[in-house]
């Protein structure tokens, strides 16, 4: 299972909130809230997250073994 806890550690580190992920780079509360129940994402956003967050894929998911 891929989970997103990290997303949220680095949106606040980067000073980055949700809102302004919606209202000024254009992902959708629809992506935010998959994000938020670790569902599937396609790999354009987390690759857009990377860019806007400018961090790697690590600071923001992970693979857990169930």
């Amino acid at each position: 299972m891929i989970k997103f806890d990290k997303l949220w550690a680095t949106m606040k580190e980067k000073e980055i909130s949700q809102y302004k992920l919606i209202k000024q780079y254009g992902i959708s509360s629809g992506q935010l809230d998959r994000l938020r129940k670790n569902g599937n994402v396609s790999t354009y956003t987390l690759s857009e997250l990377c860019r806007i967050l400018n961090c790697r894929l690590e600071d923001i998911a992970e693979y857990i073994e169930e």
